[in-house]
């Protein structure tokens, strides 16, 4: 697989439906997605077949390779460059290999955490580590404690709009208001924090982006 992978020339300009390299590469890469959290389930293989559209004359090779990267996870990270240096000057495509490998490990119903770490170094040799949360939002439901939902926000607001946004939020939010609308002590106490709480999570947020 790794020799097919050699000769492929790095434009940027390269059509996925034409490229070998970006087809083993790709079909390696789900391959060991599946296998990140030690298993794979055929709802990760049917998932696979679902996002990765594979001719019938190349169903026999795809296997092949599917069945050989599937063994184990080591050595994802050769093939996910390979497809960065493929389509460095297509983020789009990038984007929509990753979309893919969620697909796939969300297939058997459990986000594992070796899956998401497996997708955040794809993401961050994608070059889109700073657009993983917002990727990771279109498949995964936050918690209660995620920062994004602390503050009501999705989490793929730019940071000059993430700025502005918890300054309303402050605004509306600060005790001083609430004190000048004559609440009672406890409910000061209640506001006092509610804003705490906000503070804490624009500056996880702020600490995330490096901000």
């Amino acid at each position: 697989m790794l020799g097919l992978l050699s000769g492929v020339k790095r434009d940027g300009e390269t059509d996925p439906n034409d490229s070998v390299a970006f087809t083993i590469a790709v079909v390696a890469l789900g391959a060991k997605m599946a296998k990140a959290d030690g298993v794979v389930t055929a709802q990760e293989v049917d998932a696979f077949k679902e996002v990765f559209d594979v001719g019938p004359d190349e169903v026999a090779n795809v296997a092949r390779v599917f069945n050989m990267a599937k063994k184990d996870v080591a050595g994802f990270d050769v093939y996910a460059r390979q497809i960065a240096q493929l389509f460095g000057a297509k983020p789009e495509v990038l984007e929509d290999v990753l979309d893919s490998l969620f697909h796939i490990a969300k297939a058997d119903g459990i986000m594992h955490e070796a899956e998401l770490n497996f997708l955040r170094e794809v993401a961050k040799i994608f070059g889109l580590s700073e657009k993983f949360r917002c990727i990771k939002a279109r498949h995964v439901q936050s918690g209660d404690d995620d920062p994004y939902v602390v503050l009501g926000v999705d989490p793929c607001i730019d940071d000059k709009q993430l700025k502005q946004l918890y300054r309303d939020i402050v605004k509306e939010s600060h005790p001083d208001r609430h004190i000048a609308a004559g609440l009672p002590p406890e409910m000061i106490a209640v506001a006092n924090d509610r804003l705490a709480t906000i503070n804490a999570a624009y500056e996880a947020i702020v600490k995330e982006r490096a901000l």
